[in-house]
Formats: C-alpha cells, sequence, structure tokens
C-alpha cells in the first residue's frame, strides 16, 4: 500500500470513527466481529499483555480485557483512537501503524491484529516489528481477509464503490493486499516466528441478508471444519522462539 493509499484509509476512519461500531457492534455486525475475535482468541495466551495492532474502536481489546488480561492498542486513525478510549479508559491506546511500533523490545506476551493486515503498507516490516516488541515464547496472531477465489473480485467491486460515492464503512479502495496460505507462512517464517499454523474461519458475512446470514451462521462450524475453501478470512499464528 503506497503513502497516499495509506493516508486515504487514515481520512477514511477518522471520518466515520462514530459510525464503525454500528457496523460491527450491532445485530449481524456484532455477531460477525465475535465469531471472528473468538478465533483469535483461542490463538493467544489469556491474561497476558497484549498489543493490538490496528486496534480501531476497541472491540478487541475489550474483549481480551474482559477475559482477564491486559492490552494497549495502536491505530493509523485519531477518530478510531478517540472511541477506543471511551470504550477502555483504563487502557492506553497510541497513533501509529504497525510498520513502526512506539514501544519497547520484548515488551509484549502476545500481539493481535483483527482485520487490518491487508491495509499493511509493508506487511514484512510490520511482523519484524511485531517480532521484536514481542517477548521470547509470545506470539502474534492476525485475522484478515485472504486471497482465494471467493475475494478475488472484492478489489474491483471496492473502486466501483469509489468511483459510484458510496459511503459504506469498509468498502472502499485502499489498495489492500490479501494473502493465501502459502504466502502467509514465507511472510510469518521469513520474519524469523516458528510453529506456523493457519486456518480459515467466517462463513456467515454481516452483508448477507435474512435469511441467509442465519443459514450461514448455523452451518458456519461445518464449513470451517470441512470446507475451509469456502471460508474468507485467513488466521495465522507464529511464536517468537525462546
Amino acid at each position: 500500500m503506497t503513502t497516499v493509499k495509506q493516508e486515504k484509509v487514515r481520512k477514511h476512519y477518522d471520518e466515520i470513527s462514530d459510525k464503525y461500531d454500528h457496523h460491527y457492534d450491532h445485530a449481524k455486525g456484532r455477531c460477525y466481529h465475535i465469531h471472528v475475535s473468538k478465533h483469535l482468541m483461542q490463538m493467544i495466551p489469556e491474561r497476558g499483555f497484549l498489543l493490538d495492532i490496528g486496534c480501531g474502536t476497541g472491540l478487541f481489546v475489550e474483549k481480551y480485557i474482559a477475559d482477564g488480561g491486559t492490552a494497549v492498542g495502536i491505530d493509523i486513525s485519531q477518530g478510531m483512537l478517540r472511541q477506543a478510549r471511551r470504550r477502555c479508559v483504563q487502557t492506553d491506546f497510541t497513533a501509529g501503524t504497525g510498520e513502526n511500533l512506539p514501544f519497547a523490545d520484548a515488551s509484549f506476551d502476545a500481539i493481535a491484529s483483527l482485520l487490518a493486515f491487508s491495509y499493511m503498507k509493508d506487511p514484512e516490516g510490520m511482523l519484524s516489528e511485531a517480532y521484536r516488541v514481542l517477548k521470547p515464547g509470545g506470539c502474534i496472531a492476525i485475522c484478515t481477509l485472504g486471497k482465494k477465489l471467493l475475494t478475488r473480485g472484492i478489489p474491483a467491486i471496492y473502486q466501483l464503490g469509489d468511483k459510484l460515492k458510496i459511503n459504506h464503512v469498509a468498502a472502499h479502495d485502499f489498495g489492500e493486499h490479501y494473502f493465501n496460505e502459502e504466502e502467509m507462512l514465507e511472510l510469518f517464517t521469513g520474519a524469523g516466528f516458528t510453529g506456523v499454523e493457519t486456518n480459515w474461519c467466517s462463513f456467515a458475512h454481516k452483508g448477507l441478508i435474512d435469511p441467509l446470514f442465519k443459514f450461514a451462521q448455523r452451518v458456519e462450524p461445518f464449513v470451517e471444519r470441512r470446507l475451509p475453501q469456502l471460508a474468507y478470512n485467513i488466521c495465522v499464528k507464529g511464536t517468537k522462539p525462546e
């Protein structure tokens, strides 16, 4: 992602920060966010010290704290951070990017990034920074839209949405980049992480109309277990060696 695209991301999320929670913390959006959050929570240690990269309005941080952990968040958007500070008043939130983390070496037990990795201008640099600020034995887990047949046409749809000036929380042309399992494995191992695991989640997307959404929810566990090619978010975990 170019610097121009990165600035577009920041400006957009500043503008829609007050609408973001309505998108992901109400009705179907809440069901979707809780579902992908659970996948990520299962990949990181409980009650540790967490860094959430691309923390948005603090939805994932809130869930991690509720389970007994502590956390800090970083996001490119000051508007999103204002919402996060209202949500988690005892938590520190910092403006910045995943490629340049303003934290000391070996600071965190875990790092999470939910639905933000595709925005990274320099994914290799982000993972290198994540490795640096993790404690030995700490782990990183991300969940992001993956590259597969079902997602191949999404950039074109987003570009069309921009041309038609459709004001949607997430559907904009930000020059996102998607990765498949092999590419994720290469990125994580190249950064030094070991024990890299990948799996796919999400079949019930909030954009589905009822009753399709409810049907997708019912069959989602089966799809994720037996037909992962129909799920569209890739979850990846890696560990920093002791």
